[in-house]
């Protein structure tokens, strides 16, 4: 091998560093360690989620009706769909881990260049070289401070960046978007994800910011191990990657308005969280884990498919408010007496026969609403929830109400109403419920109010449509609530002061026959 003089390089060797130099800079700017992160993070994903598919298609079975060969066309259809949109959701991640690579071939070229070079004058001209090359080494990253906040000296970041994507080059990048309302694609998706972890990112905001073709997050999400508030909802996510569970920092997470068919066991790491929305999703079920959330205070499961929710629910001991409306729950777990925490517990819409005995347990329970159910009557342990200050069992099949309810003397709002031909009496002792506002028996078969009502004092707000109310008079109800507790209170009043009736005199006839009957009786008894 030729060795260079250190005095007098060859216009030849200059020759080949320079077109080495010319070479390189031909080059596009190199992809970020991010963008590369992010770029092998989507191909995992997208693979992930198309063996899956490919494995749901494939244990299909064929109708009745439908001949073999044909459904088995219909199964290869659906693959090769899969594999397209896989392909394409693959292509620009694709690209970028193919060129990172090739950038990885030059790197290798360069130190080869480089230990051939020797002597200071190739010194000289190996340094310029380095430097030229090191100006395509620009960091290239996605990022939008509307959607990403960063720690600082334990403060937030409050700059806002008016585009999606900021670029540390002047040249163009292998990403690139016009303004923050530019919903992201996966790659985007992943490259945001890589640049909130890498900065710390500690609140994401991705509500409706995904294209509708992402059902599946980047498994590179278990990175943000700062975040602390979470938001993907109203976007169009059927699955979440395990990878969720490295979130170790969340505290609120909102899922609302997605595609969700169920969620990982993953999920039970998330031990800081305390806020969960999964409204508006396809759950039908929680996973076993679930249960190791101790420190959730608020649980959003309304507007799904519910028909049961987990015993393990009775491990939530900081439960305070939990939303299961709108679901096909038929029961509710006698655990739910283990929320000690509860406040407030709606669950208005369901199939719910009967509220277990347990519920009587939760005594911090201030909300109780189970409207549009198919209830027969409520427990009788109601009456030990000593801070109840509404209840609403409207629209059921109750016929009667325990009289034990009328020991949650907090009460404030009952709504008894809309249970048409069932409920026929109001609890004799509901007078109890001194602290009562609003009551509504509207649609039932009341005829009589109880003579306690005279004592609800305070109430202001009574309505009775549609029932055959008798005692008080429809002209006094149309007064006002005060008006009906004023007249049962006089009509009370009036009863007891009014004499009792006088006892009529015997008559001589009653006297002899109640002289003789027992002699008869003690004869019939000797025949």
């Amino acid at each position: 091998m030729a060795v260079m003089s250190k005095q007098d390089p060859s216009p030849a060797f200059l020759e080949t560093v320079q077109e080495i130099m010319r070479l390189y800079r031909s080059l596009p700017p190199r992809p970020s360690i991010g963008e590369v992160e992010a770029a092998k993070s989507v191909v995992k994903t997208v693979e992930n989620e198309e063996r899956i598919k490919l494995e749901e298609i494939s244990k299909e079975q064929p109708p009745e009706d439908v001949p073999a060969e044909l459904f088995s066309v219909l199964q290869q259809a659906k693959k090769a769909m899969v594999l397209f949109h896989s392909h394409e959701q693959k292509r620009d991640a694709l690209h970028l881990v193919e060129a990172d690579k090739m950038f990885e071939t030059f790197d290798g070229l360069i130190q080869r260049a480089s230990s051939l070079v020797s002597g200071d004058t190739q010194d000289e001209k190996v340094d310029t070289f380095l430097q030229q090359v090191s100006k395509f080494h620009g960091e290239t990253v996605i990022t939008d401070d509307s959607l990403v906040k960063r720690k600082e000296d334990g403060e937030l970041d409050k700059d806002a960046a008016k585009g999606l994507v900021r670029t540390s080059s002047a040249k163009a990048s292998f990403f690139s978007g016009e303004n923050s309302s530019e919903k992201l694609n996966l790659m985007k998706t992943a490259a945001l994800i890589e640049n909130t972890a890498r900065t710390g990112g500690v609140v994401l905001d991705l509500s409706g910011k995904l294209m509708d073709q992402i059902e599946w997050l980047p498994v590179s999400i278990g990175k943000l191990k700062d975040v602390n508030e979470l938001d993907l909802s109203e976007n169009r996510i059927m699955a979440l990657p395990p990878s969720i569970g490295g979130l170790q920092a969340l505290t609120k997470l909102d899922l609302h308005s997605n595609q969700l068919i169920n969620l990982p066991d993953s999920v039970g790491e998330l031990v800081n969280l305390i806020e969960l929305d999964l409204r508006a999703n396809r759950l039908k079920s929680l996973p076993s884990t679930f249960g190791n959330l101790t420190n959730l205070m608020n649980l959003d499961l309304s507007s799904n498919e519910f028909t049961h929710l987990p015993e393990a629910i009775g491990n939530l001991g900081s439960l305070k408010r939990l939303i299961a409306e709108t679901n096909e729950l038929e029961e509710l777990p006698y655990t739910i007496g283990n929320c000690s925490s509860l406040s407030e517990l709606r669950l208005d819409f369901n199939q719910i026969k009967a509220l277990p005995e347990a519920i009587g347990k939760l005594q911090c329970l201030e909300v109780l609403t189970a409207h549009y159910n198919r209830l027969k009557g409520l427990p009788t342990t109601m009456g030990n929830l000593s801070n109840l200050k509404e209840l609403d069992v409207s629209f059921n099949e109750i016929e009667f109400i325990p009289e034990n309810l009328c020991f949650a003397v907090s009460l404030r709002k009952l709504n008894v109403g809309k249970n048409f031909a069932d409920l026929r009496a109001l609890p004799r002792s509901i007078g109890n419920l001194e602290m009562l506002e609003e009551l509504d028996i509207s649609d039932n078969q009341i005829r009589v109010l109880p003579d306690s009502f005279g004592l609800l004092s305070k109430l202001r707000i009574f309505r009775a449509d549609e029932t055959p109310l008798e005692v008080p008079p429809r002209e006094v109800i149309k007064l006002g609530a005060q008006a009906v507790v004023e007249f049962m209170a006089n009509l009370v009043a009036k009863r007891d002061t009014m004499p009792a009736p006088a006892k009529k005199e015997k008559s001589l006839f009653f006297r002899i026959c109640s002289i003789c009957w027992p002699f008869r009786t003690a004869n019939t008894k000797n025949m």
